[in-house]
């Protein structure tokens, strides 16, 4: 099989995964990136647990080392990533592998404190995710930054406490959304 022919093949989310395993193992670096998009492609937001297995947890633990940066942020986002891969990859120095490990539901608690002083990006990520801590929200909820702040309002994990606070940002956007979530949560009560 050529590179070409192995390139062709992963671009099929339906590809047998002992197939990607023996692509991966027959072309290696040369395809890192493909494979990691293929495991990516598999994983549907919808379903977490849909396609997991032994192979693609082997497959994402090994591409967390990869060279190429895009099979690593592919690793960092996946739901299938162990967490000890995602705690290690909090510590990569690609600002996007370290803010998809943000967003990442899976990533343990004490790699997530350490993205709390993080440039912007990384925090973003942090904001949306509903496993952030709520003491890390409340932190995030007086960044300097609109699209954090937005973020956490649109978090199911944000508090009222947190949202009436929110409620009275001095942006639009940002007000709004707190409003709204706020709302939904009264509704919820109800």
């Amino acid at each position: 099989m050529t590179l070409q022919e192995a390139t062709t093949l992963l671009q099929d989310k339906y590809l047998d995964i002992k197939k990607v395993k023996d692509l991966y193992n027959k072309f290696g670096e040369e395809i890192e990136g493909l494979v990691a998009m293929n495991l990516s492609l598999r994983t549907s937001v919808y379903d977490r647990e849909k396609e997991k297995n032994e192979i693609m947890v082997e497959l994402l633990t090994r591409l967390s080392k990869a060279k190429d940066m895009s099979a690593r942020w592919a690793v960092a986002k996946n739901p299938h990533t162990p967490k000890e891969v995602l705690k290690e990859l909090s510590n990569d120095k690609i600002n996007l592998v370290r803010a998809l490990c943000a967003t990442n539901p899976n990533t343990p608690k004490e790699a997530l404190e350490k993205f709390i002083d993080d440039e912007k990006i990384v925090r973003d990520g942090l904001s949306g995710n509903p496993s952030t801590p709520i003491k890390y929200l409340a932190i995030l909820a007086k960044d300097s930054d609109k699209m954090v702040r937005l973020r956490v309002a649109e978090n199911p994990s944000t508090t009222e406490e947190i949202l009436e606070e929110l409620s009275k940002d001095n942006d639009l956007d940002v007000s709004k959304a707190a409003k709204i979530h706020l709302e939904k949560l009264k509704k919820e009560k109800a």
